[in-house]
């Protein structure tokens, strides 16, 4: 469980890094959108945070995420610069895809496809008969 310190520095990153894709570094995406960044998570000396950017789903995905790890010392720099009152130590940057858009996609596809029947319906002479409760002691 992260710490009241790692869940503030979490959400100030992810925030400003937000920031720092969307305006100071839009040339890394060729005028194209910035990803989204869906979840930070710090280590609890916050010396590292793994940053899972939330990419388009498309065939450049990996491609993107890769000008963004070549890129990663200058983001960390401009994003420095965002937070450098705020925050004593920068951390390492680590980025990574959070496919759970294309996760919970897959997921509803297959639950689209299954087949199930529909439930029994309840006779009438079940309902005269009255339902018992477990017993929890000995002597009930």
């Amino acid at each position: 469980m992260e710490s009241k310190r790692q869940q503030k520095m979490a959400s100030l990153l992810q925030q400003e890094l937000a920031q720092v894709l969307q305006r100071d570094l839009p040339h890394l995406f060729g005028g194209g959108l910035a990803p989204g960044i869906s979840l930070v998570r710090v280590t609890p000396d916050l010396g590292q945070a793994r940053v899972y950017l939330s990419l388009l789903l498309g065939s450049d995905a990996n491609d993107r995420l890769e000008i963004i790890r070549e890129n990663a010392k200058a983001i960390r720099q401009a994003l420095a610069k965002r937070i450098r009152q705020t925050a004593r130590v920068v951390p390492e940057l680590i980025f990574f895809h959070d496919d759970s858009a294309a996760y919970a996609a897959h997921m509803d596809q297959v639950l689209g496809t299954l087949d199930i029947p529909p439930a029994p319906k309840d006779d009438a002479s079940d309902e005269d008969e009255k339902p018992t409760r477990p017993r929890l002691f000995k002597g009930e």
